[in-house]
């Protein structure tokens, strides 16, 4: 079937009031969606939903992830029942959202979202173009097919009836997910002035899934990725997070960095990185990413904290260097940067301030691990972000970026401290000890 045939429909779609049949079933073996892999309560919502004489569908990544084989994170439903009918349907729902409603019905810890089909565009819901280049249209309720091709992409407008064991999707959504393809539906460019996030989402499922970006979906996003600084800072806050905290951050982070996506997000940082021809201070980036995957993998904590410290310390280090060649002592010019910084990025992504305080702590503790004296030392070790901030030197040890070699001492030093004989011995930055030492087990209080 030619891969236009997307197009084509979506665009039927979109200029007519009457639906066009976009969706398909499709063949599968029943082995590949087994029962005992969905959420009860998700079975419950659909057997209901239709019980009242609605349609009720299993929809996008947890339908994609089972015939993955993969874990679905989670499971939404799809029906053509308004939010106040499938609320009526619930006693245990609540609507919530404003411009695209959406209800929850709650199951004591798990949420099954239940969405109405979304419409495409008609007479009385004109698209208009901001200056800033963006798409805006109102969202309104729709058919099915209009739902599925208001979809990101192919291989998740996948729609399963649970109670028929009918599986529905868009011509070659399947194809799609058995070659390992990831394509937006419709024009990519239209779509992406609709919502820059989707450039964002392209990226992490590609990398989450280990799918090929297909070219025409991805060709335009450089040329657009400028788009995101428009998108509110507080919805980007939370993409980031669902970027860098998959467990794959590193391969996401790269692969949003060669499409040109981070930095219209943190622009000071990669102005600095830009300048640094080492390459130093993106290795340090690096080294934490990877530091991150690696604690998220083996379940140990993260937090959104030390992302955003490593990803904001370029522009901070180029602040604080500012201010302290302007005359401003050491510890002022510092202050002075990371107010800079944290300001001026607020209007990008914006950071709550149970992560920026700690960031900022993580920051002023870099110059005070690579000073001496038992006092002092004792005070950096009884700090409450201590471990996070040492975990901060060392990769930017690892990278090359920090050469004073202060770790491998501080890290003696706080199993001392831990054994309550903290020695009196000040660190030797030029000194390269051989001993491998084992880490003491981290208080709660003290991690990352």
């Amino acid at each position: 079937m030619p891969r236009s045939l997307i197009n084509k429909i979506m665009d039927k779609v979109s200029g007519s009031k009457t639906s066009i049949s976009a969706l398909q079933s499709v063949r599968f073996q029943p082995e590949q969606i087994p029962h005992r892999r969905i959420s009860k309560n998700a079975l419950k919502v659909i057997e209901r939903l239709q019980a009242k004489g609605y349609q009720g569908y299993l929809v996008g990544g947890g339908v994609r992830d089972l015939l993955l084989n993969m874990r679905p994170k989670d499971f939404d439903v799809a029906t053509n029942a308004t939010p106040e009918q499938v609320k009526a349907c619930f006693g245990n729902a609540r609507i919530i959202g404003r411009r695209f409603r959406l209800v929850h019905v709650r199951f004591g810890r798990e949420i099954i979202e239940v969405a109405t089909f979304r419409g495409n565009q008609d007479d009385s819901n004109k698209i208009s173009m901001s200056k800033e280049g963006m798409l805006t249209r109102d969202n309104h309720w729709g058919s099915l097919d209009d739902d599925a091709v208001r979809r990101d992409f192919t291989v998740n407008a996948l729609y399963y009836d649970s109670q028929s064991q009918q599986l529905l999707a868009l011509p070659g959504g399947m194809e799609d997910l058995q070659t390992k393809v990831l394509r937006i539906i419709g024009d990519p460019s239209t779509r992406y002035r609709e919502d820059p996030v989707r450039m964002l989402r392209a990226a992490r499922f590609a990398v989450k899934l280990d799918f090929e970006l297909d070219q025409q979906t991805r060709a335009p996003i450089p040329d657009l990725a400028n788009l995101l600084q428009k998108i509110p800072a507080a919805r980007l806050f939370d993409e980031v997070i669902k970027l860098l905290m998959s467990g794959r951050g590193l391969d996401t982070f790269r692969q949003c960095n060669e499409l040109g996506l981070m930095a219209p997000m943190f622009p000071d940082s990669w102005q600095a990185m830009a300048q640094d021809d080492s390459g130093r201070l993106m290795a340090t980036i690096e080294q934490g990413l990877m530091s991150t995957d690696q604690r998220i993998q083996a379940e140990r904590p993260v937090t959104p904290a030390f992302l955003y410290a490593l990803l904001l310390w370029p522009a901070v280090l180029h602040f604080w260097r500012y201010y302290h060649q302007r005359g401003k002592p050491g510890s002022t010019a510092l202050n002075q940067a990371i107010n800079h910084v944290l300001a001026r990025h607020a209007s990008f992504v914006a950071i709550p301030k149970r992560f920026s305080i700690p960031m900022r702590e993580i920051w002023e503790l870099q110059p005070r691990l690579t000073r001496t004296g038992k006092q002092r030392n004792l005070a950096v070790l009884n700090h409450g972000r201590y471990r996070a901030a040492y975990d901060f030197l060392l990769m930017r040890e690892r990278s090359g970026e920090e050469s004073s070699n202060y770790s491998k001492w501080w890290d003696q030093a706080w199993q001392e401290k831990q054994s309550s004989q903290f020695a009196t011995n000040e660190p030797d930055p030029s000194a390269n000890s051989g001993y491998r030492s084992q880490r003491a087990r981290r208080p709660s209080n003290h991690g990352r």
